[in-house]
């Protein structure tokens, strides 16, 4: 499963929940709301930055001509003028790709004037085999970036998680730090509350950058990224409930609802295997070929013959795609279930692409006849070395006709 993220703005309102400070503000939907906002602020000094589950935003461009999701303004009209330029536009970033995210909201602040920046976060660590605190005094840049030019300048705590965050930790953590006078009490008050949200609420990251000293001495935290381990949706339908959905990938929406473990990927040879594992294995010798795979596709090992069929319909919605290898061992998973998902979807979706089947395992036999009976062209090949290989090439001859502007047809 993957981590749960959320938008700042909801980030911050949590934050607030544990009693942890940080910079007045509200969020928009609209032009006209964000220039409210900003009215109800009382202030010149503000920031308008763009809701988007996506890091180095303040570097990134929207689809507007607008660069910079996040930009300092000093009045209202000005707010309200460059939500005008986020808003139902999407910005592209480092890590959106291409094709960037939809800005539906806008989060306005009052701009602090900070003294000191700092970084703080919570992770879990394998290492340790719990929470860790990774910290600096180099803050408002990316963690890696300090981890390469000045390591000496990062602070790593593991956490006992039986026992907690003690008072005394968190205050040689601020010392550490170079927090001095009441800001040290401050800071290790802040670290406690974070490493309380951090457990009550399942977080796997708590990412504070900058976490700041501003100009009165107070500590504020200034941004916060969440993740929330997904197994824990079950007792944590406040925190899932804040889910947005149109940040996310809309194959992988589908592919939840349906209980298959997806993840889009960039090449164009499309996979369905059943089990992590074989995935990845499935995914290695394409490459291994001269390919690239297109997703990582786990139907699992109990799926239905309609689990499978619409695998292969968000497979098939990758534009991309031009060609489909199935890779399926079936010891719990029948492979006959299977042949069944598969002959569904081609007649279902009038499927035009090659499709490579190897099938092993439970009821193989039985699902190879399926296949002979169906009268579908499909190439049914035993050995995953070749299967993959032919792959490959059944992709590389698809992908030369789209180029040369010829219609491919498999019968």
């Amino acid at each position: 499963k993957r981590n749960l993220s959320i938008h700042e703005y909801l980030s911050m309102g949590l934050l607030n929940q544990y009693g942890i400070k940080t910079p007045k503000g509200g969020v928009a939907s609209t032009p006209e709301e964000a220039e409210k906002v900003a009215k109800s602020l009382s202030t010149q000094d503000l920031v308008i930055k763009a809701q988007v589950l996506a890091g180095g935003r303040g570097k990134g461009t929207f689809d507007s001509g607008l660069k910079g999701g996040v930009r300092v303004v000093y009045t209202p009209t000005e707010v309200k003028m460059f939500a005008e330029k986020m808003l139902g536009h999407k910005l592209i970033t480092k890590q959106t790709g291409k094709e960037g995210r939809i800005c539906n909201k806008v989060f306005v602040v009052e701009r602090e004037y900070v003294r000191r920046e700092y970084y703080f976060a919570i992770v879990m660590d394998r290492q340790t085999k719990g929470p860790v605190i990774i910290a600096s005094s180099q803050g408002g840049m990316d963690i890696e970036t300090v981890a390469a030019e000045s390591p000496e300048a990062i602070v790593t705590h593991p956490i006992n998680i039986d026992a907690g965050l003690s008072r005394e930790e968190a205050v040689d953590v601020a010392t550490k730090l170079g927090f001095t006078g009441a800001a040290v009490d401050e800071a290790a008050s802040t670290f406690e509350k974070l490493y309380k949200l951090f457990i009550e609420r399942d977080a796997t990251m708590i990412e504070i950058n900058p976490l700041a000293q501003v100009q009165d001495g107070s500590v504020m935290c200034m941004d916060a990224k969440f993740g929330f381990d997904d197994n824990a949706d079950f007792r944590q339908k406040e925190i899932f409930a804040l889910r947005d959905r149109t940040q996310e990938d809309q194959r992988e929406v589908a592919a939840a609802k349906w209980n298959l473990n997806y993840i889009g990927l960039d090449g164009n040879i499309g996979c369905l295997v059943n089990g992590a594992g074989l995935a990845m294995a499935t995914m290695d010798i394409i490459k291994l070929h001269g390919g690239e795979p297109a997703n990582f596709l786990d139907v699992g090992g109990g799926a239905q013959a309609d689990q499978v069929a619409e695998a292969f319909k968000i497979i098939s919605s990758d534009p991309h795609v031009s060609a489909i290898l199935v890779n399926i061992f079936g010891g719990i998973m029948r492979c006959d279930i299977i042949a069944q998902g598969i002959i569904a979807a081609v007649n279902q979706l009038g499927l035009n692409l090659p499709l490579i089947v190897r099938l092993q395992g439970t009821e193989v036999e039985a699902a190879k006849k399926l296949i002979r009976e169906s009268g579908l062209r499909m190439f049914s090949i035993d050995d995953l070395d070749e299967a993959a290989s032919k792959a490959v090439k059944m992709s590389n001859i698809v992908a030369l006709a789209r180029t040369a502007g010829v219609d491919v047809k498999f019968e």
